[in-house]
């Protein structure tokens, strides 16, 4: 899967971190990054609330999303290189750091770089990816993997090899894979609609859970 870096312009205001938080989940669905959506969305909301906070409502800011190996890299730029955020101190009731706290509660490294017209604050999340481009790390999707690298012969544009399906084609695959175990059922006397609602509940729950 290539997850190619991403960023949204916007003016630095409070009403902006619901629909930021919104497009973060809708990115890291899309680039299969489930299991570090709560944090990632936490990490937005602090460092665009500090740019609100420290340097103003009205500033011109961006939210960049990248990968960094295997971690998710999350930026906020703002063009005020003086207003430094810092860590509150533990022992301080101050307003001031709360919120990189919690930034650096969840996130694995965080930082600070200053430019010549910008700041550029960034953290990054640990995720389950086996490798920048491969797929998190689970028993069930490392089988469907394997099964999937079997239909690969009948696709031309798919690369060499399990796992490694083209993603112009991932989908078609999976469809083909999806659409011979509807016939084995049928060939079997069994309900496959019956079997799909099934394998649909079971999916649900192991995803809420």
């Amino acid at each position: 899967m290539s997850r190619e870096p991403w960023d949204i312009a916007f003016t630095a205001d409070r009403r902006e971190v619901a629909a930021l938080r919104r497009i973060m989940r809708l990115h890291l669905s899309t680039w299969g990054l489930h299991g570090v959506v709560d944090e990632a969305q936490l990490c937005v909301s602090e460092l665009v609330t500090n740019v609100v906070k420290h340097v103003g409502p009205g500033a011109p800011t961006t939210l960049a999303v990248s990968m960094r190996g295997t971690r998710l890299r999350i930026e906020v730029h703002d063009p005020e290189t003086r207003a430094i955020p810092v860590l509150a101190d533990s022992a301080d009731d101050a307003e001031r750091g709360r919120g990189m706290a919690l930034v650096d509660a969840v996130a694995d490294a965080w930082g600070v770089q200053l430019h010549g017209d910008r700041k550029v604050t960034w953290c990054e999340l640990s995720t389950d990816l086996t490798s920048p481009d491969g797929h998190v790390d689970s028993p069930r999707v490392t089988r469907a993997a394997s099964v999937l690298g079997l239909y690969s012969h009948a696709w031309p544009d798919c690369s060499p090899g399990p796992g490694r399906l083209s993603t112009t084609v991932a989908k078609e695959v999976v469809i083909d894979a999806v659409t011979d175990f509807l016939h084995w059922l049928r060939a079997h006397g069994w309900d496959g609609d019956e079997v799909l609602d099934l394998a649909q509940t079971r999916f649900e729950g192991e995803v809420a859970g």
